[in-house]
């Protein structure tokens, strides 16, 4: 964190190189971050530009009472929620998900896993989405989403409580559609009826 501060601090000096680093040191993150919430990467690489920016002119107003990586990410959250709200006005563009780098000693199931949690978190609004990835992705505090999602510590955990419930309710539900569509008839009620006589 002090190698961050430091280069914030260099930023708002006008150190070009240590704008460099610093957008380097958060770009990936940042870039996994908005593509799965906005689904699509030119807005995330827009919303990314958009927060460098910001953090170029505006370096000089961190107070240093949050992280820098809290300082960022706010900006990049309401860059990114005025961005949603402007795309949902026009027309949206799907894109496929980055490939995430499987950990499983079985990459069928962990792909498989890891489409269900897209297409749950896909159905969350916006909000909710927001303060899953922050906390279970990144791993920020409640308080420190409160900060980034400018709004009280409480409001973020009844975001968190409301979203869990509901992934609880959609990861199910997923699993069993896709169970149904890969269903052989072999499988089916009546293959069952059949081997019950």
């Amino acid at each position: 964190m002090a190698r961050e501060v430091a280069l914030v601090a260099r930023v708002a000096e006008g150190d070009r190189r240590a704008f460099e680093e610093l957008y380097h040191l958060y770009h990936r993150r940042m870039a996994r971050f908005l593509t799965r919430l906005t689904h699509r990467y030119d807005l995330a690489e827009e919303v990314i530009n958009d927060t460098f920016w910001v953090v170029w002119r505006k370096a000089r107003d961190f107070r240093g009472d949050s992280q820098p990586s809290t300082w960022i990410l706010g900006i990049a959250y309401r860059k990114a929620r005025n961005a949603l709200r402007a795309a949902s006005r026009g027309a949206a563009q799907n894109l496929d998900e980055e490939s995430l780098p499987l950990t499983s000693e079985e990459p069928f199931r962990a792909e498989e896993l890891r489409d269900w949690l897209g297409q749950a978190l896909a159905q969350l609004p916006v909000e909710q989405r927001l303060a899953v990835e922050l906390c279970y992705e990144l791993g920020y505090s409640c308080q420190e989403i409160a900060t980034i999602m400018d709004c009280p510590v409480n409001t973020v955990k009844t975001r968190l409580f409301h979203a869990r419930a509901k992934l609880q309710k959609l990861l199910p539900q997923l699993a069993g559609a896709v169970e149904r569509e890969g269903a052989r008839p072999a499988d089916g009620p009546a293959a069952r009826e059949g081997r019950e006589s």
